[in-house]
């Protein structure tokens, strides 16, 4: 049985359970990540367990903890990125250079669960989903557990100058996470299937696969460039980039609804 960690909007407030049933009400995710990797997953298996989990899902996240992300991991992101910039040789350059491309996403309290719904920019012409790897990371930057995510963006912003991309990428509504985190090593991370369908007016609009294999970087580096000169004392979340990229006559609409698959682990979102 894979081990998945949810977060649930109980009536007393938001409580996480362990394969389906409430760990105790004041287990925190933001303490159990200042843990070391091997004493954090001998404490959570130590925990007592109570009541099936049944109330609704919320996003994996705490409220105060970070989310980050990584861009231009996949060959198949570089090449879209440079189709839609003014500014193409950026692309290459990051994709190639030793130090990658990390920025900032969203804090905890922003971030849509299963089920909740994402926005796209209303100054924005060409907005996409982009279904990602999220690894879980303790404080040290150890990897504990995935989640998937949805790094929904506008193209058109971004395209406009590379400068823009905070603007581009962070927004209400904006950052997907869920439905939990599946608690695993990095090895058991590196080649998983990843597929996005977009389906408008209940007929599929847009579908793509890739794999993690595909990223360029090892998951252990993309961590490890994160935490090097900034501390994560909650741990935190980082998106590992995307390998599928609607084509430029693809854009979400308000009442699409998204769906990313990360080996068995569904994200689905409306959009708004």
């Amino acid at each position: 049985m894979r081990t998945l960690l949810t977060r649930h909007a109980t009536a007393d407030g938001p409580r996480w359970a362990l394969d389906g049933r409430y760990l105790p009400a004041d287990f925190s995710l933001s303490q159990w990540l200042g843990l070391p990797a091997t004493d954090a997953r001998d404490a959570l298996a130590r925990l007592p367990r109570e009541g099936d989990a049944d109330a609704p899902l919320l996003a994996p996240v705490e409220d105060a903890q970070e989310v980050w992300a990584s861009g231009v991991t996949y060959l198949s992101s570089r090449m879209a990125r440079e189709a839609e910039s003014q500014s193409r040789d950026v692309y290459q350059k990051v994709y190639d250079a030793e130090r990658p491309e990390l920025f900032f996403k969203a804090t905890g309290w922003r971030v849509a669960g299963h089920g909740a719904p994402i926005r796209v920019r209303a100054d924005s012409a060409w907005d996409v989903p982009e279904p990602e790897l999220v690894l879980v990371l303790t404080s040290a930057g150890e990897i504990v557990g995935y989640s998937t995510g949805n790094d929904v963006s506008s193209r058109s912003i971004e395209g406009e100058n590379p400068l823009y991309l905070p603007q581009a990428k962070v927004y209400d509504g904006g950052c997907a996470i869920g439905p939990g985190i599946r608690l695993c090593d990095a090895a058991q991370m590196r080649d998983l299937a990843v597929s996005l369908e977009i389906r408008r007016d209940g007929a599929p609009a847009f579908a793509g696969t890739t794999r993690t294999s595909q990223i360029k970087r090892s998951l252990e580096e993309l961590a490890g460039w994160l935490l090097r000169e900034l501390r994560q004392p909650r741990g935190a979340f980082l998106f590992t980039g995307t390998g599928i990229v609607p084509g430029e006559d693809f854009t979400l609409r308000s009442g699409d609804v998204v769906r990313i698959d990360i080996d068995g682990l569904i994200l689905e979102n409306p959009v708004q």
